[in-house]
């Protein structure tokens, strides 16, 4: 397991003789067999900015600091792959922070490189060779001629075609998950928000929020466009908007017009659940998924993150687990960070919080954020750490009827709610 770090030129090697370490919070730690895989399709390098790479010295035996004018490097997973570990680093000037990605650990081995990962999903739909950027441009042009006066699918076009979020072009491709925005307000101030971010934060949002309240015709547009297939997905709240289920009467109202039309696809929404007056109306409305995005299930690290505004982790429970008693097919989108999700008292404070409110999947999404930034944030985390593949296997033991994956997925037949 060599160790691989890249020069000031961004040239990356891997070292003859140090062995690559990996870091679980903010201990270097030691690569196992069983942690790695080849670098999947779809995956990136990248040099870690004012970092240098922590590897174990064979000549000494002790972990240490690679010498020279080099910086580490890590890996940026495609969707359906779970990091196990983060790069071994230091930085060489702490007030720097690194943009807003994922950053895995990656060696090279046998000839190739690997990164301490596994698969938790089947990440074909996700690929982005799999989204022809030829055919898109025809497809945005389409659905903006035959809505002009649509604001949503003008947004949308930018989302797909300038960020190139495969979200938004399943929009204009009409299959699979496609995307409506609704608002441009929140009632969180996330960490590392990819949509907003205050002045003084220290991160540049790499996206540009919504900044108009939608007309519910504009709404129900987009949604019949997209639910044209049983398994067609639409869904609201995207990484271009704040909470959707601030607008709930817009969501309420399009949700019912929509299905006096159609009962054709699932309606979703991807949602902080804070508000839960609002999910309990969006529910009633005739909601088919929802997706919960959360980081624990342990209040005080909750609130570091999330910075709620007007409601509390409780809030959040009560709604999943009244969509969940209404047969919504509820998930967790799981910020997942090695060396905090994995520690002792987080995994038992997640187990009994699917268990409370009857969640059917847990999304495990690594976290985009400065490391260094995201540890001080958060209460220091305490118990054992028993390593992220351990945790998803102790999650199959102890929630059996829990789904373990990357993304949102139409329900089993067994589970989907009666319309």
């Amino acid at each position: 397991m060599n160790l691989v770090y890249a020069d000031a030129d961004g040239n990356v090697f891997d070292h003859p003789t140090w062995i690559g370490l990996g870091r679980s919070g903010d201990l270097a730690v030691e690569l196992m067999e069983d942690e790695l895989i080849p670098l999947p399709d779809g995956a990136t390098l990248v040099g870690l900015p004012h970092t240098r790479p922590i590897g174990l010295d064979p000549k000494s035996g002790e972990m240490a600091v690679l010498p020279g004018d080099v910086q580490a490097v890590g890996a940026l997973l495609p969707q359906g792959f779970t990091r196990l570990n983060i790069p071994s680093y230091v930085k060489t000037n702490k007030e720097e922070k690194f943009p807003l990605f994922g950053y895995t650990a990656v060696v090279w081995k046998n000839g190739q490189f690997y990164v301490a990962a596994q698969p938790t999903d089947d990440p074909e739909r996700w690929n982005p060779l799999n989204c022809d950027r030829k055919e898109l441009r025809v497809k945005v042009d389409q659905l903006i001629n035959r809505y002009p006066d649509n604001r949503l699918y003008k947004h949308l076009s930018n989302c797909a075609l300038g960020y190139e979020c495969l979200t938004s072009s399943n929009t204009f491709l009409q299959r699979w998950e496609g995307a409506v925005p609704v608002s441009f307000s929140c009632n969180a101030g996330c960490y590392g928000c990819i949509s907003e971010q205050p002045e003084d934060s220290g991160f540049v949002a790499p996206q540009t929020r919504m900044n108009f309240k939608p007309t519910v015709d504009e709404v129900v547009q987009v949604m019949m466009e997209q639910l044209v297939t049983p398994d067609a997905i639409i869904s609201f709240g995207q990484g271009c908007e704040g909470e959707p289920s601030t607008q709930a009467k817009i969501i309420i109202d399009a949700i019912k017009e929509v299905r006096s039309r159609t009962s054709m696809g699932y309606i979703n929404i991807n949602t902080n659940a804070g508000l839960s007056d609002h999910i309990r109306g969006i529910v009633d409305a005739g909601l088919d998924l929802m997706r919960v995005s959360t980081i624990s299930a342990l209040d005080d690290h909750y609130n570091a993150y999330y910075k709620p505004r007007g409601y509390t982790l409780a809030n959040v429970e009560k709604s999943l687990k009244y969509a969940t008693d209404n047969g919504v097919y509820t998930s967790i989108n799981y910020l997942i960070f090695p060396g905090v999700t994995d520690r002792e008292e987080e995994i038992e404070a997640m187990i009994g919080f699917a268990k409370r409110t009857g969640l059917k999947l847990i999304q495990m999404r690594n976290l985009n954020i400065d490391p260094e930034s995201y540890l001080e944030l958060i209460p220091k985390p305490q118990g054992e750490i028993y390593g992220m593949k351990q945790m998803i296997e102790i999650f199959n033991e102890e929630l059996p009827d829990v789904a373990i994956g990357s993304f949102t997925h139409v329900p089993p037949e067994q589970l989907r709610r009666a319309r």
